[in-house]
Formats: structure tokens, sequence, C-alpha cells
């Protein structure tokens, strides 16, 4: 991975995406979406993860995170690893999953392809994650990662997409707990 995308310093935030391997659409069903939130929730009870916004799409998740504890690299890896065991476990014992062949085989193909993996790979290596050193960037990345369903088509209104912080921000209740962000006076487009 290029130095341009590692946590370097943890007393800042930061915007990562991460991806499933070959960009498939894993999280069109609610079990696998509820392992990700348990783990984000973990992370913050028992790791110091600080999250401010989040929203899992269909093939990749976007975050804004923090963490005055542990090192966020450490967060992030334990992070991806546990959720990688508990979806690939997911996928094989879900009765009613049609695609269950087809991912596990793109899962296991891409594990071989790589030596740090035992056998199979769900999440892609890099993270990209990204300083958000000013609150103009700040506030770009929370309003790209809420408009991202918008954008995709998926709802008319950010707080409509469930698996999202953005419900959160709008006064509703969210799935998970986050720490909000200030608002801004301006909207950074």
């Amino acid at each position: 991975m290029s130095r341009k995308y590692k946590f370097r310093d943890n007393d800042q935030l930061y915007f990562v995406s991460f991806a499933v391997v070959d960009w498939i659409d894993l999280f069109i069903r609610t079990e696998y979406k509820d392992i990700l939130l348990k783990s984000f929730q973990y992370c913050r009870e028992h790791k110091g993860l600080e999250l401010y916004a989040y929203c899992i799409m269909t093939s990749h998740v976007h975050l804004i995170i923090g963490s005055q504890k542990e090192p966020m690299a450490n967060i992030m890896r334990d992070l991806k690893r546990h959720t990688s065991e508990q979806l690939h476990k997911a996928i094989q014992q879900h009765p009613g999953e049609s695609r269950k062949e087809w991912m596990l085989q793109l899962l296991q193909q891409a594990g071989s392809q790589n030596s740090n993996n035992r056998g199979f790979q769900l999440w892609r290596q890099d993270n990209r994650p990204i300083e958000l050193r000013d609150a103009h960037r700040l506030y770009q990345k929370l309003n790209y990662i809420h408009r991202n369903p918008v954008a995709a088509g998926f709802v008319e209104k950010e707080e409509d997409w469930l698996y999202s912080s953005a419900r959160n921000y709008f006064g509703l209740k969210g799935l998970i707990e986050v720490t909000l962000l200030e608002p801004q006076v301006v909207t950074v487009t």
C-alpha cells in the first residue's frame, strides 16, 4: 500500500473506504450488514474507536473515524479480520443464499492470489485512509458519505438509507450510536 494511504497521526480524524473483493454486492442482506454494525459497536466499546459517520453500501463501506486509544491501523486490521471471518461463515451457513457457491469461489480465488490470507479473502487490501485535517475536507467527506445512497439511486433522501449515520445527523434514531460532528454553517458540495 502506498505511504499516501496510511494512518499516520492517531490524533486526526480519517475518512476510510473499504470494499469487498471484486466489488461483490454482499451487503444486500440484512444479516451481513448487521455483522458490520455489531463490529463497529464492539470496536467503539472495547477498542476506543470513535465513529463519526458511516454508510454501508452494497459492496463497500465508508467511515469517518478517530481513536484516542488504540492505533487506528490496529483497529481497522482487527475490524476487517473479524468481519471477514464472520461474513465468510454467514455466507456458508445462510440457508437462502442463492449466490453462495459463486461468492465463496470468488473469495477463495482472491485468497489464493494473496499470501497474507488463509483460504479466502473477503475485503480488498486497501483502506484508503485520508486525513481530515480541515473543516472543509471533513464536511466534504461527511456529505459524500451520506449522499452516496442518493447518488446510487437507492433512496431520494439521505436520511432514508437505514444503514447510514445520516439518520443520526437528521435527528432520527440510527441503528448504532455515532459521535455527531458540530454542524457547519455553510454546506460544502
